[in-house]
């Protein structure tokens, strides 16, 4: 089939490259130039975590090709999806649907035979229906069904959750964009749940599963505060927590808080849409002000292990909302940054991917080090933020070494606690006391 996606950022990309190499034909579409010139020079403009060969390997045998042209997209297409983004509204924290309709009446233009739209941004419960619209105002003539095919990619992961999916879940009461949509996920039908519901129920899906996940992650973080003040251990509580088959295991790392591109923008819709349909959902409106706090308490821990410290040297390691990707937007590491800066912290960073985009957030006022144990060099404490693999790997012998004064927190629970106290370390970590 010939598919169009518009937009080619975190979730575009990793969809488009997998579905060319299931063997469709898929043109990918974005307004920058700079991005689409880049691309068909074979080079990503985004980071992921095996991304660059699939890319590469499509690309090269002509299945991929990206355009700024709408039309050359969408003329001929079977399915288009949008992918573009919906930023959270700076005032009400509602999701930003201005690029999701716009996309929609570009596209309207150059449909040309019956098409799926299929909207896999994540857009509030009743997108579909204004997309519909505005597809039969700009082309009242047109053949095509709106469907709403949420996406459920984690960053990071988003090539093995492509072709490992939990479930895959088509919003449309439609026959025949239920029919097109069948006959593209075919080669996941023996292994994954393929769910069939309405348009509106699969767009709330996505919020209520974000949301979810969200809770989860405060609530553990909750339980190694009371963890740290009861001397308990937070792993082994979840541990025993995730042997439940209620509960499970996932999400249940106590740490910083959730960041990324999702949860926070995910968590602020829902609320709002809880508002807006008079129906308050009062757990995701707190677990949103204790995540907010999180952040806050993290900064206020690092201050603490200087606070008799004049001009103390703090290392970062970790600047990206999670391992395996580049991406920054709302990443709990910058926030605690920030946060930092407020009391004109001496910082140097390091983080294996994302310099570049942190560099672009935060400029000049923190220091960036080529490598972690630069990073670490002669400084009074080293804070731990992003669970990138090579900081568990860390030479802590060598760390001793190199700093000034051995304080070691690590806030993703990632070192030998033991082993630092050991080697004379002030090692605090989440959820535990040593």
């Amino acid at each position: 089939m010939k598919i169009g996606i518009i937009g080619t950022g975190y979730v575009g990309l990793p969809t488009g490259v997998g579905l060319a190499n299931l063997g469709h034909q898929v043109v990918c579409v974005d307004k920058i130039q700079a991005k689409i010139d880049s691309l068909n020079a074979g080079q990503l403009t985004i980071y992921e975590d095996g991304l660059a060969e699939m890319f590469e390997r499509n690309r090269t045998a002509g299945r991929l090709s990206f355009t700024c042209s709408m039309q050359q997209a969408v003329s001929g297409a079977d399915i288009v999806i949008i992918a573009v983004g919906t930023p959270p509204h700076p005032v009400t924290h509602e999701a930003d649907l201005q690029y999701i309709y716009a996309a929609a009446a570009e596209l309207a233009e150059h449909l040309t035979n019956y098409t799926v739209v299929a909207t896999k941004s994540t857009v509030p419960v009743g997108t579909g229906d204004k997309v519909e619209e505005i597809i039969r105002t700009h082309n009242p003539t047109a053949r095509f069904d709106v469907i709403s095919l949420p996406e459920f990619l984690r960053e990071g992961f988003a090539l093995h959750d492509f072709f490992h999916p939990d479930r895959i879940v088509i919003g449309t009461n439609s026959p025949q964009a239920a029919a097109v949509m069948q006959k593209l996920y075919k080669p996941f039908a023996d292994k994954t749940k393929i769910l069939q519901v309405s348009r509106r129920s699969s767009e709330t899906i996505k919020y209520a599963s974000n949301a979810f996940l969200a809770m989860k992650i405060h609530y553990i973080n909750e339980m190694a505060d009371f963890c740290e003040k009861a001397g308990a251990d937070v792993a082994e509580v979840a541990r025993g927590m995730g042997l439940d088959a209620r509960i499970g295991s996932r999400f249940l790392n106590a740490g910083i808080g959730f960041g990324g591109s999702c949860f926070p923008k995910d968590t602020m819709a829902m609320a709002y849409m809880g508002r807006q349909f008079k129906s308050p959902l009062e757990l995701i409106e707190t677990t949103i002000s204790g995540n907010t706090q999180r952040k806050v308490r993290m900064a206020e821990r690092v201050l603490a292990a200087v606070k008799d410290m004049p001009q103390a040297k703090i290392a970062v390691w970790g600047l990206a909302f999670k391992n395996g990707t580049d991406d920054c937007r709302q990443s709990p590491a910058m926030e605690i940054i920030a946060e930092l800066l407020k009391y004109q912290a001496h910082i140097t960073a390091y983080d294996p991917q994302a310099m570049a985009n942190a560099r672009m957030l935060l400029g000049d006022k923190i220091a960036y080090a080529p490598d972690m144990y630069t990073a670490a060099q002669n400084a009074d404490v080293l804070v731990i933020l992003t669970e990138w693999p090579q900081f568990a790997a860390a030479d802590l012998a060598k760390l001793a070494q190199q700093m000034k004064h051995k304080i070691l927190l690590d806030f993703r629970n990632m070192l030998d606690g033991s082993k630092a106290t050991d080697l004379g370390f002030n090692y605090q970590r989440i959820g535990k006391k040593y």
